[in-house]
């Protein structure tokens, strides 16, 4: 998922998503770190509650997420189990990526590396509204379909703080991300849970698989790169 997270080339939303990661910069976000250029590096196992809140936040008008979750309380509450469920393994395998210390992140999974789908599923428990359950889990079919057969990389969760959106954070993780992707000649996989975010993956080699919208829902796009 991909929540809000960039601008245009110069800068880093979600399913896996950077949350309108290419929304115009934050004012004062950018007055502040003007002069700073974005620094992506893996994040520490002690930073992992950190990147998780920053992660939630970056998800927090998703329409993904907000579909799913619309009671404010009840986002809030299981929406950071949630992440760590879905993407938390990236710290096992130093493909947790944190952007300038916790205003963005990125949770990548290696070839061979599942979400933890029981930790998902306790997440949620109860609060997702049961007329959305079907639907839910018709979309949830049809993305598990359009997952790459072979060895490939999967990004669960992308985002930024939006107190820190237009400031090339989305996009300097990506291109961490890629490099290290690069050297295993695999393909890369994610879905975008908000439409103003692909073009951030586009620029970075990915394309569109499908779109996906069930009943209610918003749209969900998968999208893969191919092994470089």
């Amino acid at each position: 998922m991909q929540s809000s997270i960039e601008t245009p080339d110069q800068s880093v939303s979600g399913a896996t998503g950077l949350s309108d990661m290419d929304m115009p910069p934050n004012i004062a976000a950018q007055g502040e770190m003007m002069m700073m250029m974005p620094e992506v590096r893996i994040a520490k196992a002690e930073e992992r509650a950190k990147l998780i809140q920053t992660l939630v936040l970056g998800f927090v008008t998703d329409p993904i997420a907000r579909w799913i979750q619309k009671d404010a309380s009840s986002y809030l509450a299981g929406m950071g189990p949630f992440f760590d469920g879905f993407g938390g393994r990236a710290f096992d395998h130093d493909s947790a990526f944190i952007a300038n210390d916790g205003q963005a992140g990125a949770l990548w999974l290696p070839p061979g590396v599942e979400p933890d789908s029981d930790a998902m599923d306790a997440a949620m428990g109860d609060t997702i509204d049961p007329a959305l359950g079907a639907d839910f889990g018709n979309m949830m079919e049809q993305v598990g379909e359009c997952h790459p057969q072979e060895p490939h990389w999967y990004l669960p969760v992308i985002a930024a703080d939006p107190a820190y959106i237009g400031l090339g954070l989305g996009g300097e993780l990506m291109k961490h991300a890629m490099r290290r992707i690069d050297e295993d000649h695999v393909p890369a996989y994610l879905e975008s849970s908000n439409p103003r975010n692909i073009s951030l993956y586009k620029r970075h080699g990915f394309e569109v698989v499908r779109e996906i919208q069930v009943g209610s829902s918003p749209v969900m796009t998968p999208m893969v790169r191919a092994a470089r």
